[in-house]
């Protein structure tokens, strides 16, 4: 019978020692994106419930839609929505076999992001200007 030596060391490369990446971390952004439009989801539900209930439940849920946290939150659903689809098709685009060299994976991130923040400010001007 052998005796094992128990060793110190980590099985596999531990959360407090690796690094992350620019694209691991735009990818974990992808799936919270996902999860953070469900409270979106939600409160279009409260808008309409409150729309169908009456114009007392509708002026209530109006003032609080006024409230800046809910603005912000609001703000950052659009965000959310534009970087979830722009990501998704990044993806679709690789599903088709595109895309996938080192040498475009990076820039492609970068244009992503920077497509999503331009279509958010694109899109809360329009939603304000009309």
């Amino acid at each position: 019978m052998t005796t094992r030596i128990k060793s110190n060391r980590p099985l596999s490369p531990h959360l407090t020692i690796y690094r992350p990446q620019f694209t691991s971390v735009l990818s974990i952004m992808h799936r919270l994106t996902g999860i953070g439009l469900i409270a979106s989801i939600a409160l279009i539900i409260i808008w309409f419930s409150a729309l169908a209930i009456g114009p007392g439940a509708f002026s209530f849920v109006e003032n609080l839609f006024n409230l800046i946290v809910i603005r912000l939150l609001l703000i950052s659903s659009v965000w959310a929505l534009w970087y979830h689809t722009l990501t998704g098709i990044r993806h679709l685009i690789w599903d088709l076999g595109y895309g996938l060299d080192v040498g475009w994976i990076q820039p492609s991130a970068y244009i992503v992001l920077s497509s999503s923040i331009c279509l958010t400010m694109i899109t809360l001007y329009l939603g304000w200007s009309i």
